[in-house]
This record gives structure tokens, sequence and C-alpha cells, in this order.
């Protein structure tokens, strides 16, 4: 396992190795990190965190939407082909979703298909400290949701994976 970066190590950064270190922690999107660069230096990571959310709410509905869409499916043709980001794999893999028996996984795609088709995006969830049962029973309730409060509820999930990633990023100082 390689060490944790320190808030004052990566305060320290210059921009573009500031922007790779945390390109990751919002997928596919490392404009998050280049938005939040002029407010250092953070003096907490949850300081860095607000400020993160703070730059995609800003970017209103449309980019939002972008980042939804920049999201893989859940046990998806991403998945299968290995194609994930080294972060999503991990995660995936700890809800067990590498696992999934034949009938898990044909019922994980008729749902990101139902999903994708109802929402015009993929289903989104922090995966740590679920299963994959708890994902497939989610992503079938979740798919009563409205349109808006799904795209609410996914901006949520993002934040709250954000927030992992940075905790397995940063050491505590």
């Amino acid at each position: 396992m390689t060490s944790k970066l320190t808030l004052p190590q990566l305060n320290a950064l210059d921009a573009a190795a500031f922007v790779q270190v945390l390109g990751a922690i919002f997928e596919h999107s490392p404009w998050v990190a280049e938005r939040v660069l002029i407010q250092r230096p953070f003096d907490s990571t949850p300081a860095l965190h607000s400020a993160m959310v703070a730059a995609i709410e800003a970017e209103g509905s449309e980019a939002q939407l972008t980042l939804i869409r920049a999201h893989p499916e859940l046990a998806g043709k991403a998945a299968v082909r290995g194609e994930l980001t080294e972060e999503s794999t991990r995660e995936q893999s700890g809800a067990g979703l590498d696992r999934c028996t034949p009938l898990e996984f044909a019922e994980l795609q008729r749902l990101n298909t139902r999903y994708n088709e109802k929402f015009g995006f993929p289903f989104i969830v922090a995966v740590r400290g679920h299963t994959r049962h708890s994902i497939i029973a989610l992503m079938a309730q979740r798919l009563e949701n409205s349109a808006q409060a799904e795209q609410g509820e996914c901006l949520q999930q993002i934040y709250k994976i954000g927030q992992f990633r940075l905790g397995d990023l940063l050491a505590e100082t």
C-alpha cells in the first residue's frame, strides 16, 4: 500500500500535480480539481471536499449531468471489458460486484438497462458498505424516483464517493 499524502503536501504541489493527484476523485472529471486550485491552501480534508462539491454545484445542471454520465454502470460492460478506473474497480470489487452469480449479473444488466432508458444516465451509488444484494434492491427501488429526484440522488452519491476517495488518498493531519 502506498503512503498517503498529507494535506500540506497536497497544498504545496504545483497546479499540474495538484490536478493530477485529485483528478480521479470525481470520475473522469479533473475539471473539479482545476476549479478549486485557487482556493488553496486547504486546512482540512472536509474543507477540500466542500470546495469540490461547491465547484460542481456552481457549474450547473448540464455539467452535473456530464459528471453523472462519466460514471460507469455497476457490473456493466466496462467492468466486463476491464475498462474501469482503478478506483471504480476497487470499489465495485469491494461490494462483491465482481463475484455476481449469473442470475445476479443478469438482474444487474436488466436493471442497468431500465435505469438508463428511464433516466438517461447510469445508476450511481457509493458502494462502500453495500453488498451486491443491497445494490440490486436499491437500484430497483430508485427506479421509482422522478428524473429530477434521481439526478439529485446521483449527485449526493457522487459527493459521498468523492469523500471516500479523498479519505483514501489523504492522511489525517
